[in-house]
């Protein structure tokens, strides 16, 4: 009877933000992936992968994979989060200014100048406020973010180092 080599691949689709592109793909190669496919999306990119499924050291690699996942992960919410908080802030005291202009009109409207006056110093604060304030916001953020990111950065790189040891 005439045996043929047969191997059972494995498949996995990534959705990777298109910046951290390079860096996943070299990831996944030095964990035995290949690259089937990519395709655009919004934003995104879908990479289509494979491998050996007796792969060696394929529960280590699973592993250290796991580990890069949550990187990815984190990095992608770390920079998502680097403006939220800046423009949640911006906006509630915008709207807050808004909420005291809008009163200063009515004051205006009801021949209340008096009160008119008093309403639209804090409406044209609440006006101007947001844009320092979501620049000091933004800055903090993205100071507290990248020293988070960079500590992902180096579980990455150090994950695919231990995984081109296994596959060598």
């Amino acid at each position: 009877m005439n045996e043929k080599n047969f191997t059972m691949n494995e498949y996995l689709d990534v959705n990777v933000n298109k910046d951290l592109l390079p860096l996943c793909s070299d990831c996944y190669r030095a964990l035995g992936w290949t690259i089937v496919s990519t395709s655009n999306g919004i934003g995104t990119v879908t990479v289509k992968l494979q491998r050996d499924r007796k792969i060696k050291n394929r529960t280590a690699l699973c592993d250290l994979q796991r580990k890069c996942e949550e990187a990815f992960k984190s990095i992608e919410c770390l920079e998502k989060s680097k403006t939220k908080n800046a423009v949640a802030a911006s906006l509630g005291i915008g709207l807050i200014g808004t909420v005291f202009m809008a009163g200063s009109v009515f004051a205006y409207l009801a021949s209340a100048i008096w009160l008119c006056v008093i309403l639209a110093i804090p409406g044209f604060i609440g006006w101007i406020l947001p844009y320092f304030l979501y620049k000091k916001i933004e800055k903090q953020s993205i100071n507290k973010a990248v020293a988070i990111i960079d500590q992902n950065y180096d579980v990455i790189y150090e994950s695919c180092e231990k995984a081109s040891n296994l596959l060598n």
